[in-house]
Parts: structure tokens; sequence; C-alpha cells
């Protein structure tokens, strides 16, 4: 079986070239020591086999981030037949610069060039035939999207004429790389002398390690290779490199690329004035929000309707086959009662928003918007001392705050990395909408209203506190312990591009939805045993729950809650979704969860048992301001590989909540 890498720019189609080759003989996983998602696929073409692998998007192989150190590491390390990489037709200059250091490390490349197709509606042509003698290797044109040049890029894999080009670079570069390169002889195993030379004269720490590793000795060790890079050093007084190499990809670019029409991003610019500028921007993001909400409030009603009444009618078919077998209560009660039902409520609760969230999310990604939010959103973050990017996860956040979480990898700082991973929970995530909006129906919309877009409104609103305290949170721990200054970062604004509905679903529900809903069903099994057991132990006539709920009664009514509502927010830490149905079982002391008849009767009880406004704003900003749930925790230990950082972020959003619930309390007094 044949090994290929596929790398290239970040929006330059790379996945879908991807994904047109592969289909659906994917997998995903991780990086070996990484957290970095790797996807790997397998196709055949001329009864050869081969394996694709789908590298992280990168700029360079200077790299910055964990993703790029990925797809440095691969090209620079494994063993492969062929890297393919893959260029955006629109922006050829600038993806050039990853082609040429590609061909200094292997002479083993195809250069794809895609979306072909957008260059044509932009009336931009390019020499396909001049720019392949000029780097030495096949060059391919295709519109992934629309499959078309894939069959030529498929015959070329089993190309043997590779004669690449040999960069020529500034006359006191190419002295000091002819001077050490005799030093190097027979050292350097596999891997290009020359690209060895060129990374010891621009050292970097990192790749170093890795060439060290990777040899199983340290070139500096060698006195004679040591004094000839202190004398290139002392002549060498400038980084000579990266300009060479952005001024070779300007030179070929100039002699291959024809633009008919310089004003063909024109559509592009006048679109950005306008979505990017100081006094509509903001307006922009908050009415898409509000217009995604809504959507995803409204539509998911249905389905989860749907979902409830076939988990109904399934628990009866296993209540009747259990009875059948002759199986005690107590059995009956721990798998029916609180295992299934606390599973089916999660799935019921938490599927239908995730399937219809994601997609939407994804959608504005594919559009070209997303990376529009991280450059509005920049230079609040800087004030911050965080990074732009941190918006990004913010967006992500909404859907789930471990995709959230996990998403941070984008940023390149470690430490800003963690400023938005500690952060992301002030954003609600779809578990947190289903108690927000039936707080909000009962007691700010009204029970008879049938006003989504005012729940929409008051839910944007209390998400509005959310982005603040996200600030603010950030800024405090950016002066604090993790102080530093903001890093800067390369933004690319794409352009705006029809997305491919069918791919965006598959892409959301199959990378987040299904990843989100898998780790949180694991969860969900031992609490549902958890919650059964609290629930039906009872001492002196009363249940465990409810002793619970009695002991935190004094301490949740000084933040202007109650026992029960603080329990069901901790029994609630696997899923978010279920707190609404922990309050109602423990009012009610069914032992079980139930589902409300309606909003009005729920309406009743919650009054019934000592609920105010009062209450109803505290338990909005409790489920605004909490510890993250179970998934979310597993995610955060995942991605910092520490405990410390884990409790941390348990912590920081559970004090302020409580603080904001106490002042809250205490206000309400003067009314």
């Amino acid at each position: 079986m044949k090994k290929i890498a596929l790398a290239g720019n970040p929006n330059v189609g790379k996945s879908t070239v991807f994904n047109a080759l592969t289909g659906l003989h994917q997998h995903t996983g991780n990086w070996a020591g990484k957290t970095v998602s790797n996807t790997s696929g397998y196709f055949k073409h001329n009864d050869i086999d081969y394996q694709i692998y789908d590298l992280p998007g990168t700029y360079s192989l200077i790299a910055h981030s964990k993703e790029e150190e990925v797809a440095r590491d691969f090209i620079c390390f494994e063993e492969y037949d062929l890297v393919i990489v893959v260029c955006d037709a629109v922006c050829l200059e600038r993806n050039l610069n990853l082609v040429l250091q590609t061909l200094e490390i292997t002479d083993k490349v195809i250069v794809c060039v895609n979306l072909m197709d957008e260059a044509k509606k932009k009336k931009i042509r390019i020499d396909l035939d001049k720019l392949a003698n000029i780097l030495g290797v096949p060059v391919v044109a295709t519109s992934a999207r629309n499959k078309d040049g894939l069959d030529q890029l498929l015959d070329k894999l089993g190309n043997r004429q590779f004669n690449p080009l040999k960069i020529e670079y500034d006359s006191q570069l190419e002295d000091a790389v002819t001077s050490i390169l005799p030093y190097l002889e027979g050292k350097t195993k596999n891997l290009n002398s020359r690209w060895v030379a060129i990374n010891l004269i621009n050292y970097d720490k990192k790749l170093y390690q890795k060439i060290t590793t990777y040899l199983g000795y340290d070139l500096l060790n060698d006195e004679s290779i040591k004094k000839q890079l202190i004398l290139i050093k002392e002549k060498l007084k400038q980084e000579l490199y990266v300009a060479d190499l952005i001024k070779k990809a300007e030179s070929i670019a100039g002699e291959v690329v024809t633009y008919e029409d310089f004003k063909y991003d024109k559509r592009n610019r006048q679109i950005d004035k306008i979505v990017t500028s100081k006094f509509f921007s903001l307006p922009i993001m908050l009415c898409l929000l509000m217009l995604i909400f809504w959507i995803t409030i409204k539509g998911a009603n249905y389905p989860s309707d749907l979902l409830f009444n076939m988990f109904n009618h399934i628990e009866q078919y296993l209540l009747r086959f259990l009875a059948y077998l002759s199986a005690p209560n107590w059995l009956i009660g721990v798998l029916i009662s609180g295992i299934y039902r606390v599973l089916t409520w999660v799935i019921a609760v938490m599927l239908p928003p995730m399937a219809i969230f994601f997609p939407l999310f994804t959608l504005l990604e594919d559009l070209g918007f997303l990376p529009r939010i991280a450059f509005n959103l920049d230079r609040a973050f800087k004030k911050c001392c965080a990074c732009g990017k941190q918006a990004l996860t913010m967006c992500m956040g909404f859907g789930c705050n471990a995709v959230g979480v996990s998403g941070a990898r984008i940023i390149d700082s470690p430490r800003e990395r963690l400023i938005a991973i500690l952060t992301n929970v002030f954003v609600p995530c779809n578990g947190r909408f289903p108690t927000m909006i039936t707080i909000i129906t009962i007691f700010f919309v009204g029970v008879s209203s049938n006003n989504t877009f005012l729940s929409v409104v008051i839910l944007t609103s209390v998400i509005l506190l959310g982005i603040i305290l996200t600030f603010l949170v950030s800024f405090i721990l950016s002066k604090t312990i993790l102080k530093g200054v903001p890093s800067s970062f390369t933004l690319e604004l794409p352009p705006y591009r029809k997305p491919k509905v069918g791919q965006v679903i598959i892409r959301s529900i199959f990378d987040r939805t299904v990843f989100v809903l898998g780790r949180a069903i694991v969860v969900a099994i031992p609490a549902g045993l958890i919650i059964w057991l609290l629930g039906n132990i009872n001492i002196n006539d009363i249940s465990l729950l409810n002793h619970i709920a009695t002991f935190l009664d004094p301490f949740a009514k000084m933040i202007g809650l109650d026992g029960v509502i603080l329990i069901a927010f901790i029994l609630g830490f696997p899923a978010n979704e279920i707190v609404i149905p922990i309050m109602l079982m423990a009012y009610m002391s069914t032992g079980q969860l139930i589902e409300f008849e309606s909003l009005e009767s729920l309406r009743q009880i919650l009054v019934a048992n000592g609920w105010t406004i009062t209450t109803a704003i505290c338990v909005l900003i409790f489920s605004l301001c909490h510890f993250p749930c179970s998934t979310t925790c597993m995610t955060i230990k995942k991605e910092t590989g520490s405990f410390k950082w884990t409790i941390l972020a348990i912590l920081i959003p559970t004090v302020i909540g409580i603080f904001l619930c106490f002042i809250i309390k205490q206000l309400s007094f003067l009314f």
C-alpha cells in the first residue's frame, strides 16, 4: 500500500479533495503525542491501494501552532511515497510558499491547483504547463467540489518523472549553505542535507529537537559543524530564508498567472466593508446570533417530541419484556426508571438542537463568515490580552462547550489557549438552552404567549452577559495567573463561497454531533443509576435526594436558589439537559424522572415550591455561570493534560455564579 500526504494552506479545499478521493473510507484519530486530530482514508486506483493522510492546514513549514507542527513533522520525518500540495488557484502566489518549502524536503511532490472554477469566474488564468516546467513536478488543475480534474490527479500518482526546482537563495545564504554542506555529508540519514543546513542556519528550537530525535544524535555536538555555524552567523546578519521564499513565490506567480480583471474580488471587498465595519459588524453578528438561536429553538421542538414519544413506546415494550422475565422491581427501577430514562432524556433533548446548530455553524464556516467574526472581535480580545481566535472557540461553544474547548487548538500561544479553555464555559451550550428557555417562557414571556421572538431576545441578553464575563475573566486571567501580552496571528479572510450543503451536514453530524453525543451517553448511564438510587433509597420515609436538598437549602437560599435547585445542578453534571427533570423528581418525590405535562403545570409546581421572579433570575444566572458538564471536563483534562486546570475551569464559573446570585438576592430585598 502506498502512503500519500495531503498538504495545503487553510481554505484551499484540501479536505474536499480528500473526501472526493476517499468517499466514506476514512478514519479519524489523534496524531501520536498530540491533541490534534488526524484523518486518514483509503482508495484504489489502477489496482494500487493508497492510504492518504489529510494533514492540518498550514501556511508554512515554519510552524507556530500544534496543527502546523503536525503537518511539518509528517512532511519532514515520516515515510511516504508522495506529497500532494493543494493550492488555491485564486491566491496561487501565497500558496507557492508552502510548495517551495516542501520541494526543499522531498522531490516526490504533485501540485494540485484547486478551485479552478472560482478562478475562471474571476477571470484568472494560470499557465499550468509553464508552472510544471518551473517547479519540475506534475501540476494538476482541479475543482474538487465539482469533482473536475480528480481523474487526472489520480493518473499522476504513478508519475516517476520528478526533477524539482532547486531554489536559489540570496548569495549570502547560498554561500552559507554551501560552506556547511561538507560537514553534514553522511550524517543526515534520509533527510535532505541542504534542508538540514538551512534549518541549522535559521535555528528553530522545536524543529531542531525533532531533527535530533530523528537522527538519533545532536549535530551541534560536532565541533566542526558548531564552529562553522558560528562563522556563518557572524557574516549573516539578517533573516534571508523567508524573504527569499516570498520573492521566489512572487516571481513564479508573476510568470504563470494572468489577471483579466484586476477587480475580481470587488464584491468580496464591498461585502467586507459592511460586515467588518465599526458601525455594522456588531449589530450584524448579534442579529445572526439571534437568527441561529431562533432556528435552533423552533426547529428542535418537533424532533425532540418525536424522540420522546418513540422512547416512551420502547419503554413500554421493555417493561413488558422485563415483566415476562419476572425481573424484580428494584432491577426494573434501576434499568428503566434510572439508566434508560436518563439516557433517552439526554438523547431526546440534546440531539435535535445539536443536529440543527452544528450544520448552521458549519455553513457559516464554509460561507467564510466565521473568520470575519474573529476579525471583528480581535480588538476586544487584544484589550483583554487574549487572542482574536478565541471568538471562534466561543462560537463553537454555543453548540457544545466540549467542542469549543477542543477547538482552542487553533490558538498558537499556550497561554492564550488556556484562557480560551477556562472561559469557554461562559458561553451557554445547547444543553443549557432547554432550562434557560423554559424559565424565560414561564416567568418572563408568559405560558399563554407563543412569542418565540421575545424568548430569543431575552436569551440573547443572557448570552451577551456571558460574553461580557468571558472578556472580563480573560482580562483578569491575563493579568494574574496567565500573565502575558497578546500574540499576533495571521487571519485569512477567505472569499465568500457557496457552501456544499450535503457535505456540511455529513461533516457536522459525524465530526461534532456524534462525537459529543457519544461522550454524553457514556456518562449518562452511570448518572442514571446514581439518580435513581438517590431518589429511591429512603431514610425515615424521605429519599436521600431530599435529605441532601434539605442539607443544601440554607446555603442555596442565601444565593436565591433552594436545595432542590442546587442538587439538580450537581446531579446534572453528566448532562445539563436533565436539570429540570431532577427538580421535578425532588419536588414531587416521584423517585424517577418525569416529563411535565405542560409549561403551565410546571409553573404551578415551581410556584408552589416557593419560586419567585428572583429565583428565576438566579436560576438563569447559575445556568450561565456554573461548572462545566462532565463531557467538557473530560475534554479540558485531555486538552490541558492537567487536573489543576480542569479544577480551575470548574471553580472559576461556579464562584462567579454564586457571587452574582448572592448579589441579586440581596438586591431583591430592596424592592
